[in-house]
Order: C-alpha cells, then structure tokens, then sequence
C-alpha cells in the first residue's frame, strides 16, 4: 500500500491526480470523506468492483453505495421522478444516502442483484475536488474488513489491512477525521420515503427538512 499524506480540508492537486491515475488503473484507494474513510474504485467498472469486495472480505450479496458530483450524475445512473430530484436538492450534499431504482450502467455485483443503488454527495472539499475531476462515480463503502467497525483513524484502518494478501493500493491518510458516525440511508423509491438507517441527520431532522409529517 502507497500512503500519501494530505490536507483533508485544502488537498493538494498533486495527490488528487494520484487518486485519479490509480482508479483509472482499476486500483482501490482509501479516502476520507465528510463521515468516515471510504474504499474507492470506478464504481462502473466490474472488475474493480469485484476487487472492494476481495479486500473487505465483504459478501457479494451485500451492496456497495457509490458518490457522485452532482444531481446530473444522478440521473446519468438512476431513475428518478422531478418530485424526488427536488427532495435530493435539498439534503445533498451531506451525510445521506438516497436508495433509487438503477440504470444498467450500473454493474449488478455493485449492488448486489438488485435493481436498487445508494447514492450520496459528500460535504467535503475533498470529495469535492476529487469527484470534479473524474468522469464516473466512485464507490464509497467504509474502509475496513467486513465484522469490523468503520473508523475516522487512519492507524486503525492501516493496522487492519496490514497482513492480508489482497489490500488497497493507494492510502490517502488526511489524519483523524472529525469524529462522525456512517451516513444517514432512505429509500425513495416507494410512495413515501423510508429511513433505512439512522446516522448523523436523525429521521426526524430529515422528514422536517423535507416537509414529511
């Protein structure tokens, strides 16, 4: 594993065209986000997909969520009606992943068989400057083995890869991220939206945003 050292808040453009050229390479990259440190790969490619679940010893049948740069990218990969677009404006970008009905473009080993896909946009400069810069989503699943919980501390993530056979390839280690529970996931692909796990905006914070009694 190559580790580089950056600033979670002001990345260099160095680092960031490190990330690009190891992804494009179908490598997996551990990266910090607004919540904890995230595993990522072309979330459109197989082969790289195949490789996130190979290093988090992850079940094929569990789904992998994925970022992306904005609303327009959304539906570039899934479907969605006006009504829900207007609901993704407002709680994105943030610690939320929305569950929507997926195009083909999607790999079904991403998400598991089914038909359905998480999405989220980060509130992060990082993410930010990162995901301006690529022309595909990016997986987003916490980085670490399966059965082991997610960390914002990057010697606990290292300390968990160190003696397996098959790791990430590059480490991007912006320090002790800002102490952060996994986002927020509902699903919007039924009549009324469903909180499918709690997480940094409370279900009831998010059906006031979005007007839901």
């Amino acid at each position: 594993m190559q580790i580089i050292k950056t600033n979670f808040k002001n990345p260099d453009s160095k680092t960031i065209n490190q990330i690009i050229e190891t992804l494009k390479k179908r490598g997996v990259v551990i990266y910090p986000t607004d919540t904890v440190y995230g595993l990522g790969a072309n979330a459109l490619d197989k082969k790289s997909v195949n490789k996130i679940f190979r290093i988090k010893e992850r079940s094929f049948k569990k789904p992998i969520s994925i970022i992306i740069k904005d609303v327009e990218e959304a539906k570039k990969i899934a479907v969605f009606s006006r009504n829900v677009e207007k609901i993704l404006n407002k709680i994105w970008p943030g610690p939320v992943t929305v569950i929507l009905y997926k195009k083909k473009i999607i790999p079904d080993i991403l998400t598991g068989g089914s038909k359905k896909v998480g999405l989220r946009i980060p509130d992060c400069e990082f993410t930010k400057q990162l995901m301006e810069k690529l022309d595909f989503p990016l997986t987003t699943t916490s980085a670490n083995i399966s059965g082991i919980s997610e960390s914002a501390n990057t010697q606990d993530i290292l300390f968990q890869f160190k003696n397996k056979k098959i790791k990430p390839d590059l480490v991007i280690d912006a320090g002790n991220l800002p102490q952060s529970q996994p986002s927020t996931v509902i699903d919007l692909t039924g009549a009324r939206p469903k909180i499918l796990r709690a997480g940094p905006v409370t279900k009831n914070e998010l059906f006031k945003l979005l007007n839901i009694d």
